[in-house]
């Protein structure tokens, strides 16, 4: 899958901006990710809740091995369903999006950089 595909897939969610990332192509609406795609799946944010209702549709974790470590982040393969389905695809693409939107608002604030004089 390419970002035209993806961009397809979630037309009905709305335009989404695709940036490779480590391998992968990170998806991203209004500067914050949401959604990735590596391994050949798209994963989507989820909290607990979501996490259960995807993997009740059959989704898998995104993890990988690190130094004999296996890590998992907060994102889940879209379920197969959805993979033929742009209006299911983008009902959970928005769940996700609400998920990083909530998630990114409880981060503390960077303080900007100030130029070394």
């Amino acid at each position: 899958m390419d970002e035209a595909a993806i961009e397809d897939l979630l037309a009905a969610f709305g335009p989404v901006r695709c940036k490779r990332m480590f391998g992968g192509i990170g998806i991203y609406v209004d500067g914050l990710m949401f959604a990735l795609f590596a391994f050949d799946q798209i994963y989507l944010k989820a909290d607990p809740d979501f996490a259960r209702q995807l993997e009740a549709e059959g989704s898998r974790p995104f993890q990988y091995e690190a130094r004999g470590r296996s890590i998992k982040l907060g994102y889940w393969t879209l379920p197969d369903s959805a993979m033929d389905d742009p209006e299911a695809a983008s009902d959970l693409a928005r769940q996700a999006l609400r998920i990083a939107r909530a998630a990114a608002a409880l981060k503390p604030m960077k303080k900007p950089k100030t130029p070394k004089n």
